[in-house]
Order: C-alpha cells, then structure tokens, then sequence
C-alpha cells in the first residue's frame, strides 16, 4: 500500500509523493528517490542533518532516538517541529504527512 506524503522543497514549490509502505523507507530515502535536494550524507544513521525537515502536520511520529537528538542539537535551522528524514520511517499512519525541507 503507498501513502501520499507532501514535501515543500526550499524554493517554497509543493511536491506530492506516493511512499510505498512494504519496503522498510524512510522519508530521506522516498525524497532522494523523487530526485529531491536531501543528501543524506551518512546514509541514514542520524550522524549528518542533510535531511533535516519540519514536520508541518500532525502526525504520531516515533519518538527521537538520542543519536536524532544529539545531532539535532548541532544541526542549524533547527527548530521545535524538526526531524531528520532519515529517522522517520514510512508506514500506514504517516498518510497525509506534510514536511518542509530545511534551508
């Protein structure tokens, strides 16, 4: 089953994604696979901040481990409604999620 996820790239244009829920991705992974500005440096061990983002919707996320949340806490543009999108994975309850990029 794919869920619909929304992600507002940094020039403030909106893409709409269909994330597929049976593959074990995480949101770093769908946006590099839709060709979106996230590097996701470390490969997804929560080690860089590249795909950092703001969680705009109200959505039961996983806690933050404590490597997401000592990264975070070196990471600029940081704000309250961060994550990284290599720690938030992809699964039914997350349809309808809406994030922005970070600067």
């Amino acid at each position: 089953m794919d869920i619909k996820i929304t992600v507002i790239d940094r020039s403030g244009k909106v893409h709409e994604l269909e994330a597929p829920t049976d593959i074990n991705m995480n949101l770093m992974e769908v946006c590099k696979s839709y060709e979106l500005p996230v590097d996701g440096t470390c490969g997804g061990i929560a080690m860089c901040a590249s795909c950092q983002c703001y969680v705009l919707s109200n959505h039961p996320l996983e806690k933050k481990s404590p490597d997401e949340e000592a990264m975070l806490s070196e990471a600029f543009y940081v704000k309250e409604n961060s994550r990284l999108g290599c720690q938030i994975q992809i699964d039914k309850k997350l349809d309808g999620l809406t994030v922005e990029l970070t600067p």
